[in-house]
């Protein structure tokens, strides 16, 4: 495993991180595929046994169940202070009108709620979800920058923002003496590559560290395209992301897996290799419900494209439409 600073921050972390989406009481929230507690704890142990120490939730992920499954394996599996563990916050958690977005209101109860649930007095990195086009900026920063004095969050981050968004809430906490985001947490792989225009190049300017979410494009990247499984038949999220430039999309996952053929790996081995490659990338959040989703994202540390593989991959991609993260 490879150790890399977050960002200009000091906090090291393994060059992948277990995102711990798929892990919470199936039924609840808005993942049907989720596994269960049982079916979960090997997934972090395996995580842990590779080298990685970098864990990623949100107190939305299953209702809160995720957070809970995996403050419990953590626990029974390793030291806390040797792992560095990230949640997030913004989404609604039920039907109250007080709950969600990023006011200081919600920004204290949710992360009270979320150490709860975790079983700790921290969290190493704490991700604001959204944008809150309903709370002044200032406001959110201010009670993050709390948080922080308070000692409940050692740093904050962001997640799936426009650029500019990004470079206001930066500005906001310099102008106050505030603590900054050190972390963008943003979709980003071969399949969408608009984070290329503004957002990777503003972070690596400014010191940001980039841990992109979906990065083999949910399992588009991972497998032939028509084949189906428990995520894509129940994930209507996907067609958002990638129906309409389908044609395309098709062209870039088949010279992932000529790639891959030739390289004779699999073809999620050569999607997170070219994704390591990028300049400004910290390390990938990757899922696992199988054992060897963990060793194809190790794997892929040492798998190096040359420059014209590279170009291969990226020659058929088309623009896509800026998606709206609300």
């Amino acid at each position: 495993m490879q150790y890399v600073r977050l960002g200009s921050s000091g906090l090291k972390v393994s060059r992948l991180a277990l995102g711990c989406m798929s892990y919470g009481e199936p039924g609840l929230g808005t993942h049907p595929w989720s596994l269960g507690e049982d079916e979960s704890l090997p997934y972090v142990a395996q995580a842990l046994d590779l080298g990685i120490n970098f864990f990623d939730t949100a107190n939305i992920y299953s209702l809160g169940t995720s957070e809970e499954f995996l403050g419990r394996a953590l626990r029974k599996l390793t030291r806390r202070e040797d792992v560095v563990v990230a949640t997030k916050v913004y989404e609604k958690m039920d039907d109250n009108p007080l709950s969600g977005g990023l006011s200081r209101s919600a920004i204290h109860r949710e992360l009270d709620a979320s150490l709860r649930r975790l079983g700790t007095d921290y969290v190493d990195l704490y991700i604001v979800h959204r944008w809150d086009y309903d709370t002044p900026v200032e406001e959110t920063m201010e009670a993050l920058h709390d948080v922080v004095r308070a000692g409940k969050v050692r740093y904050i981050g962001a997640s799936s923002m426009h650029a500019w968004q990004l470079a206001k809430a930066q500005y906001v906490a310099d102008l106050h003496g505030w603590t900054r985001f050190v972390s963008m947490q943003n979709h980003y792989n071969l399949l969408n590559r608009e984070e290329e225009r503004d957002m990777l190049p503003f972070c690596r300017e400014e010191g940001v560290g980039v841990t992109p979410w979906s990065p083999l494009a949910r399992g588009r990247l991972a497998r032939p395209w028509d084949t189906e499984s428990r995520r894509t038949a129940g994930d209507p999220i996907q067609d958002r992301f990638y129906g309409p430039t389908e044609r395309a999309d098709r062209e870039v996952a088949a010279a992932v897996a000529e790639i891959a053929a030739e390289r004779g790996v699999p073809m999620a081995q050569v999607a997170l290799a070219w994704m390591l490659g990028r300049p400004g990338i910290t390390a990938p959040v990757v899922g696992a419900t199988r054992p060897h989703h963990l060793t194809d994202a190790v794997a892929a540390l040492g798998l190096e494209l040359d420059a014209a593989e590279t170009a291969r991959l990226e020659a058929p991609y088309v623009p896509h439409a800026v998606v709206e993260y609300v």
